[in-house]
């Protein structure tokens, strides 16, 4: 597996009608530098704005995964994405003259193709990968993941639907470039010909032919198709599993057993890998950049690190709790137990690094940020000696120099605290 991030040297396109918008569009592979991760572009829409595909951007998952939001929303990136991830590409902009990559045949392999095509290669820095520690499960619905530790990404997958061409189907697949390429890329995307009514009436398959999905009747394939391998279906639901984890923004290195796979389930596994799996890689700042911005020093600077910026949207950080924590001498001595008030401390002090995020490029020695209210505060166990707390902090309005954030700490995945707080950036 490559050690280096990953883009391509060349621009590719492909053009085409989107399966559920039927709108028109052309989608291009473009060079990018090593750490910007994968980012779609409208080209379309005035300013051409960029979403990043990431899970906070997901916006519906019925029939489909779409990001973004509102006009810049944009339909069905699983197929695509599937083929980034399967060539282990990390810097990638995806340009679109419209809201949904083109659906083509179906199946991820153009997509895959494309971006053979476009020669993958190292641009240096270290890859975002996502180690799994321990067995844990994941339950949405009627989809259900049981996820275990691995040195490579292997799926095995079980599907079930009424229906004499498909039944129960099962596979095991190591992902790959190669094996991708030959055993899931040429998987086609499949729907029954009795669901089509009911699906245009909610306004998707706009797009849909029988050259771009396998359609179903009450028999077999209408128009007298072909199927690709007799377990299409479960290679097709396989690769979408793979599609949906690049939202994770990281290399999965894990064994997924799931059964039922649904795009709202695939999302809730990529959400729980992002919290509960080790991430290695580049920080997005170390503790010697955190030092530099935040003014906090021993014992009550509580961030080790940041992990992950989205913009001024979102950021993530770590912080490692051991039992030679000065607060463990008179905090329940003999029953080590992190005090909650330290937990959301270190959860503000997260946010202070977002907050301050805003204000790039200026000099911000002379400025501090203060705390100005807590609400909703909620702890929901303890946080002991040896745990690594995850804290998420997501922006939800910003004016001027106050803001309102909205936080959450997690211990291997399970939540720990919650709270909103206000806070403002001052002159000291």
């Amino acid at each position: 597996m490559p050690n280096a991030r990953r883009s391509i040297q060349q621009p590719q396109s492909l053009s085409g009608t989107g399966l559920h918008t039927g709108a028109a569009t052309q989608a291009t592979f473009l060079p990018a530098p090593s750490g910007q991760g994968i980012v779609f572009r409208r080209a379309d829409l005035a300013g051409r704005p960029e979403i990043a595909a990431r899970i906070t951007e997901v916006e519906a998952l019925e029939r489909r995964t779409a990001i973004g939001h509102g006009d810049q929303t944009i339909h069905t990136v699983e197929h695509l994405l599937a083929a980034v991830a399967a060539h282990e590409i990390d810097d990638l902009m995806i340009e679109l003259t419209g809201p949904e990559p083109p659906i083509l045949d179906g199946s991820v392999q153009p997509y895959f193709e494309a971006l053979a095509r476009a020669r993958p290669v190292d641009v240096g820095g270290e890859p975002s990968v996502l180690t799994v520690q321990a067995p844990f499960t994941v339950t949405e619905g009627e989809a259900a993941y049981v996820v275990a530790p691995a040195k490579t990404l292997r799926l095995t997958v079980t599907v079930e639907f009424p229906h004499p061409l498909i039944g129960r189907q099962a596979g095991t697949f190591d992902v790959t470039t190669e094996l991708f390429g030959r055993e899931l890329a040429p998987a086609r995307t499949f729907g029954f010909a009795s669901e089509v009514e009911a699906l245009k009436a909610k306004g998707l398959i706009k797009g849909a032919s029988a050259s771009s999905a396998i359609v179903l009747d009450e028999r077999g394939v209408v128009n007298g198709g072909q199927l690709r391998w007799p377990d299409e279906f479960v290679r097709h639901k396989t690769a979408d599993i793979v599609g949906d984890l690049a939202l994770t923004g990281a290399r999965i290195r894990a064994h997924i057993v799931a059964t039922r796979p649904s795009h709202i389930g695939n999302v809730a596994l990529a959400r729980a890998l992002a919290r509960a799996a080790k991430r290695t890689g580049r920080p997005a700042f170390d503790i010697g950049r955190i030092m530099d911005i935040l003014p906090h020093r021993y014992p009550f600077l509580l961030v080790d690190r940041i992990i992950e910026v989205e913009g001024d949207k979102r950021i993530v950080g770590i912080k490692n709790v051991t039992i030679n924590e000065p607060f463990f001498q008179g905090h329940f001595p003999g029953h080590p137990i992190m005090p909650g008030v330290l937990i959301i401390e270190a959860m503000a002090q997260v946010g202070g690094m977002l907050l301050m995020s805003h204000f790039e490029g200026q000099d911000v020695e002379d400025k501090v940020v203060y705390f100005m209210s807590l609400d909703n505060v909620k702890f929901r166990r303890p946080v002991l000696p040896g745990d690594q707390i995850r804290f998420e902090l997501e922006m939800l309005q910003f004016r001027g120099k106050t803001c309102k954030m909205k936080g959450a700490g997690y211990v291997d995945g399970q939540l720990v605290a919650e709270a909103e707080m206000m806070a403002i950036v001052t002159d000291r």
